[in-house]
């Protein structure tokens, strides 16, 4: 009976290029820095191959940590699930602020390299125009931009993402090839020497420049939850994923890398010292196309690190860790407001500090060590507990390299603040606390969340699910009583159809109301009551009783009050009205009406496809997200589809896609609900899964051919109340793209857990 909901990944190749835009793009901008340092004093000849190989190294040791992490942690938290099991809540906050501060320098350093890119083919940028530093205009530009695409959803964004990753892979490929055949392969020289004497600064220092070629090495853990497969088959097509990756970096630095020393001229600041090797290996065509395949890529990456912090800010949000409304999900499905404060910080950055990469990647590298250092300790703790429990050499072997993983990103991490520490990365110091105590502050005040999956292993331990009626105050659910709001508008008139559809079926009456009041001041009463009139003249031969009323005031107080005060059984009204005076029944209004406590809503919406006005009920679609309020529209469905003799399609959506422990323990709520529902006759299937709640109720809704979605609305308290609805949030976006009717059952505030 159940069905699942996803949109997963399939094969390793897949989850590079979805997730491999920000470490992928390394390579492009690592070089400058690390040759201006190690060229500009002059000890190239001995430091460069030492640097490189100590990198490869730390590649290496991280690599085959993180195949342990994602072996242990298969929902998408990563080193910060890890760390949080092994250390507790504090890693949790430490992990959240340093991830946090990372998307920000993620974005920074992507489109700073990104205008170094453009600049290497358009060099007027370089020069100023009316006291205004060009490439700064350009990166604010491009950051309003990306800001802009990211909030309007993940459809948009990602249209970048595959092929820019893609693309970049290929230049990376083509340059190695390019080497090999035109240079012969010769890989950097390790010189010892390079860790002696005057040499060890600039080795540790370069070593610490081109360590940005960790940064996003992270990203594959996150992607586990993303793939089919089981959680050993997920595990691994992750690794797959990072070997690609990171392979493909690990090869640029050894065989491209002497070629750039070789060929680039660091102090010529006009070009990229990676564009400049290009230039020379590649054919002038090839050449200018990787720069766009560049710009593409640092672009997708950008916009990847502000979804970084969409995404951040809903697990917060859901965590209590931050206000509900900092992660308020817009008609896009997104979460705005954490994206828009993120712009503003790197316009400032960028107006303030510039926009040259190198003031901003040591930095950059200093949080992301950070990350690994703990994820690196939480590892070895977890792994010495095996050893304990079950030693032999192969996992004392697997201990010993893990513990060097873990120094080495330790050791990293503090020579980076070593090198850094006046240039920056003090700031650590001051960001990470503050962000530390309002983490605190915010789950101190609003508390610990009730989980869903608490609930549900609850309600699935205790056995058959209490009779649906009882989830509301009424057990006995009939619709005799109907109320048509209209404004004199065609579009306010859909509404009529479904209105009578429903009453013949039921023999119910129905009143049609038109509101009158301040805004409507110039439209004469005697004009609105010969409408009403006309109304109600035109429907009586439908064998259905009309009546028609005149109100006076606020349109969305005025249906809100009838409707309470007369008991109304149904209210019926479309989702926006457009009068060639004024409103009566404006897009406003439905909204208002859904945020308070009425009887049922059905919301039709008035547009060209027929199947939004004149839907005949036989499908309906009920999304659960496991809360108690999300129920209370299950008694109703119930009663419509066994009147009308309708299907139900059951859509349980998880609060995180991927979150596998939940989405087996939804599958069986589901199929809990849907035999509760068979028993009294209903027709039912289940389905479970999805990306985002709205995008699935609507992929669900248009692929299943639904006549109707019902959902739990808000009720009295609006916003403050998504705490408890969490389906509220979804409420704007499937008004707005709904290809049926919408069902709203106001959301009782009391607890109606079963007694």
């Amino acid at each position: 009976m159940a069905a699942s909901v996803q949109h997963k990944l399939k094969t390793s190749l897949q989850g590079a290029l979805a997730g491999g835009g920000d470490p992928a793009t390394s390579p492009l901008y690592v070089f400058g820095p690390f040759l201006t340092l190690i060229v500009g004093a002059g000890v190239a000849s001995v430091t460069f191959g030492a640097a490189v190989w100590l990198a490869v190294l730390t590649v290496a040791t991280v690599s085959a940590m993180y195949r342990h992490v994602m072996a242990w942690v298969v929902d998408g938290s990563g080193g910060s699930g890890l760390s949080e099991e092994e250390f507790g809540g504090w890693a949790v906050k430490i992990n959240s602020a340093i991830t946090v501060i990372e998307y920000t320098l993620t974005f920074l350093v992507s489109i700073a390299a990104l205008v170094t890119f453009i600049a290497d083919r358009v060099p007027v940028l370089n020069a100023a125009f009316l006291s205004m530093d060009l490439r700064m205009v350009v990166a604010v530009l491009l950051t309003v931009l990306v800001g802009y695409l990211v909030n309007h959803g993940p459809r948009m964004a990602a249209r970048f993402f595959g092929p820019a990753t893609a693309g970049v892979l290929v230049l990376l490929w083509v340059l190695i090839i390019s080497v090999v055949v035109k240079r012969g392969l010769h890989l950097p020289r390790l010189d010892l020497t390079a860790f002696t004497g005057r040499y060890v600064h600039f080795t540790l220092g370069g070593f610490a420049r081109i360590l940005a070629l960790m940064t996003g090495i992270e990203i594959f853990a996150n992607l586990v939850a993303a793939y089919e497969g089981t959680a050993k088959e997920k595990s691994r097509k992750a690794f797959g994923s990072l070997l690609i990756i990171m392979g493909t970096t690990v090869a640029t630095m050894l065989v491209v890398g002497p070629a750039i020393l070789e060929l680039a001229e660091p102090s010529h600041h006009e070009v990229s010292v990676f564009t400049q090797t290009m230039d020379q290996l590649l054919p002038a065509p090839v050449a200018y196309a990787g720069s766009l395949v560049g710009i593409a890529v640092l672009l997708s990456a950008a916009a990847a690190s502000a979804q970084g912090i969409q995404n951040l800010s809903l697990g917060l949000r859901n965590r209590h860790y931050i206000p509900a409304y900092w992660g308020q999900r817009n008609r896009f499905d997104v979460p705005a407001m954490p994206v828009w404060i993120q712009v503003a910080v790197v316009v400032v950055c960028f107006v303030f500090l510039g926009t040259r990469e190198e003031t901003y990647l040591a930095l950059y590298a200093a949080g992301v060590f950070i990350l690994l250092s703990m994820t690196g300790w939480a590892t070895t703790k977890r792994l010495i507990r095996q050893w304990r429990a079950s030693p032999s050499p192969r996992e004392l072997l697997t201990l010993v390299l893990t513990a060097v993983a873990a120094l080495l990103s330790t050791a990293a991490t503090a020579i980076i603040f070593e090198e850094r520490f006046t240039e920056g990365a003090w700031m650590y110091f001051l960001l990470v606390p503050v962000f530390y105590f309002g983490f605190g502050y915010f789950r101190a005040k609003l508390g610990k969340p009730r989980q869903v999956q608490d609930r549900l292993k609850m309600i699935l331990a205790s056995g058959p699910l209490t009779p649906m009626g009882r989830m509301v105050p009424e057990t006995h659910i009939d619709l005799k009583t109907i109320l048509v709001p209209l404004d004199g508008t065609q579009a306010a008139e859909a509404s009529l159809a479904p209105a009578m559809v429903l009453a013949a079926e039921y023999g119910a009456s129905v009143t049609v109301m038109t509101v009158t009041g301040n805004d409507t001041a110039n439209i004469p009463a005697a004009e609105v009551r010969q409408y009403l009139a006309n109304v109600t003249r035109q429907l009586v031969c439908a064998d259905v009783p009309v009546d028609a009323l005149l109100e006076q005031g606020e349109a969305a107080k005025a249906i809100v009050r009838i409707s309470n005060e007369r008991r109304f059984d149904l209210v019926v009204l479309t989702t926006f009205g457009k009068s060639p005076t004024k409103r009566l029944v404006s897009s406003s209004v439905p909204y208002s009406v859904i945020f308070e406590t009425t009887p049922p809503l059905l919301l039709v919406r008035p547009i060209d496809d027929w199947k939004c006005r004149r839907s005949n009920l036989k499908k309906i679609l009920v999304p659960l997200d496991g809360s108690e309020l999300a129920e209370q529209c299950l008694p109703f469905v119930e009663a419509l589809a066994l009147r009308l003799g309708s299907q139900v399609i059951v859509l349980s959506i998880p609060e995180q896609d991927g979150d596998t422990a939940l989405s087996d323990t939804l599958a069986a709520y589901a199929e809990d609900i849907a035999r509760r529902l068979a028993a009294a006759g209903v027709s039912v299937t289940t389905q479970v899964g999805g990306s985002g709640p709205s995008r699935t109720i609507l992929e669900v809704a248009e692929r299943e051919g639904v006549d109707l979605i019902a959902l739990t609305s808000h009720g009295r308290g609006g916003v403050g109340r998504q705490a408890y609805v969490k389906l509220g949030s979804v409420v704007d976006k499937v008004i707005y793209d709904a290809p049926c009717p919408i069902f709203f059952v106001s959301a009782v505030a009391h607890d109606v857990s079963p007694k």
